[in-house]
């Protein structure tokens, strides 16, 4: 019973960072995604509240799903959304004020989140405390690195470099940002204006579910080789066990 325990605690886990991931997988919070990931830091940034708000809404309705009545399980998770997205608004207007105002409007849209309301009606209503706690991490997790290649990529390409400190203050070196130069130099620019804009946005997601959707199709080709191949070498198998035997028979002894 324990390691059937420990497996099931183990799929809560990690299920939602690379097999079902919440955006390259399930396809689910595409609007703050593409609009967030004009920088690392903002997209770091946009990860970590997203945990936040999706752990303790996952947590506190596993917790009440007894006593929540069915007929009114939709507005009482909204409303426990919102209560861990207000939390989050003030913490990060107080405490990270770039940030607040960077996310803008689509911290205040984690209410209606589909991934928070998806986990909390597919996953936390319906298991323990300590599952939805680890599909609350995992979703989160796998969420804020979706936003991390994104914003990597867009970052890179669309102005030369990484840059750290304009958000996250405390990363600030002598007051000022932190820049790593990677397509541009002192004479030389390779970014290409278009991946900071919406349309560039679009582009980088696109090609990643290209490449994504590839990989998947290939891996799928691969198991039906395998399964055909394994198919036939058993069809060949019983073939040969159900043929009669054709050695000749051993001549008859004795005198004419």
């Amino acid at each position: 019973m324990d390691e059937i325990a420990r497996k099931r605690h183990h799929e809560s886990f990690v299920a939602g960072i690379i097999k079902e991931n919440p955006l390259f997988v399930a396809i689910l919070g595409t609007c703050p995604a593409l609009a967030v990931t004009t920088t690392l830091e903002a997209a770091i940034g946009m990860g970590v509240l997203f945990t936040f708000v999706l752990l303790g809404s996952n947590v506190l309705i596993s917790a009440l799903r007894k006593l929540i009545p069915e007929e009114v399980e939709t507005p009482a998770y909204i409303v426990i959304v919102a209560t861990f997205v207000t939390i989050v608004k003030m913490l990060c207007e107080a405490y990270i004020p770039n940030l607040y105002s960077t996310l803008g409007v689509f911290l205040a849209l984690l209410v209606v989140n589909c991934i928070v309301l998806g986990r909390a009606e597919a996953f936390a209503n319906k298991n323990s405390v300590y599952d939805s706690f680890l599909d609350g991490i995992g979703n989160g997790i796998g969420y804020t690195l979706a936003l991390i290649v994104i914003a990597l990529i867009r970052e890179v390409l669309g102005t030369g470099m990484l840059t750290f400190g304009d958000i996250f203050t405390f990363l600030k070196i002598n007051g000022e940002s932190v820049h790593l130069y990677l397509l541009k130099g002192p004479t030389w620019d390779y970014s290409i204006y278009l991946f900071g804009t919406p349309a560039g946005a679009f582009f980088v997601f696109g090609v990643i579910m290209a490449v994504l959707a590839y990989r998947a199709n290939k891996k799928k080709d691969r198991e039906a080789t395998e399964r055909r191949a394994r198919a036939f070498a058993a069809a060949e198998a019983a073939k040969k066990a159900a043929s009669p035997s054709t050695a000749p028979l051993a001549p008859k002894g004795g005198n004419d």
